[in-house]
């Protein structure tokens, strides 16, 4: 057993589940601190993958009441049936744009410096989003239209870009549209869920010539921490927003991506 390779499972598994839901891009920090970690092999790649799917099931643990009123009430119209209708019509855009354009992101995107500048951009549109006057038109999920979840949808396809962020794209998208910010914390909370498994079934199966049984110990210490991770994540954003903008989280990604870039430059860091 290999107790770094262990750590550096650990590691990865409680940043992905603390980055998955914040307007910070998970990809984007998984990628730096993979790099920083130099676990960036055949191996890591799968890994991340299966840490993302812990990532959806605490998102669905956690909303299991809503999502099994959804399955009893999807069968006649009303409430349920319309939560479906637009959480698939905002999957759609990055469906399409997702099967055009994933290996092209994969091969040319995927690296600390395009990263770094991404986090950095993100941040100064969040800064310039939370200083604009909002008055939110709707207050939850279930309020908004099937236009709303499409323009929100066509916001997450900014995320194909590596550290952008999934979840910046979309809570942004959101409070532009109208929703609150808690209604759009919770739909980019739902909305990960099908975006997300998509990807990682997309993912694992161009991939599955890698899984082999000597990984089980490394992928199930990384998917519990994520697991883990995540529910905590998820449940303390929601009371965060209740009170709190985005700043910090525009700093913070701010500040970081020019950590990474000043130690690209001054060659502090061998970024790969």
């Amino acid at each position: 057993m290999d107790e770094i390779l262990l750590l550096k499972a650990l590691i990865l598994g409680v940043v992905e589940g603390l980055t998955e839901f914040l307007p910070i891009s998970s990809t984007g920090h998984l990628i730096i601190v993979g790099d920083l970690l130099g676990y960036t092999d055949a191996q890591s790649k799968v890994f991340k993958i299966v840490i993302q799917l812990a990532a959806i099931l605490a998102v669905c643990w956690f909303y299991r009441v809503r999502l099994l009123e959804v399955v009893i009430g999807l069968w006649q119209p009303g409430r349920e049936r319309r939560f479906v209708g637009n959480i698939l019509i905002a999957f759609l855009p990055a469906l399409v744009l997702g099967v055009l354009f994933h290996h092209a992101i994969k091969t040319y995107l995927f690296n600390p410096l395009t990263v770094a500048a991404a986090l950095i951009g993100g941040g100064l549109v969040i800064l310039y989003l939370e200083h604009r006057p909002q008055t939110p038109r709707f207050t939850t999920v279930d309020d908004i239209s099937w236009r709303e979840a499409f323009k929100v949808g066509l916001a997450q396809t900014l995320a194909m870009f590596p550290g952008v962020s999934r979840a910046g794209a979309t809570i942004m998208g959101g409070l532009v549209f109208g929703l609150s910010r808690r209604a759009a914390t919770e739909l980019s909370f739902f909305l990960a869920i099908p975006t997300m498994l998509a990807a990682t079934v997309y993912d694992v199966y161009q991939a599955r010539a890698m899984l082999v049984f000597d990984d089980v110990s490394v992928f199930a210490v990384g998917f519990i921490a994520a697991f883990i991770t995540a529910m905590l994540t998820v449940k303390t954003l929601l009371r965060y927003v209740s009170n709190h903008n985005f700043i910090v989280f525009a700093w913070y990604r701010i500040g970081f991506g020019l950590l990474v870039l000043i130690t690209a430059y001054t060659g502090l860091v061998n970024w790969s």
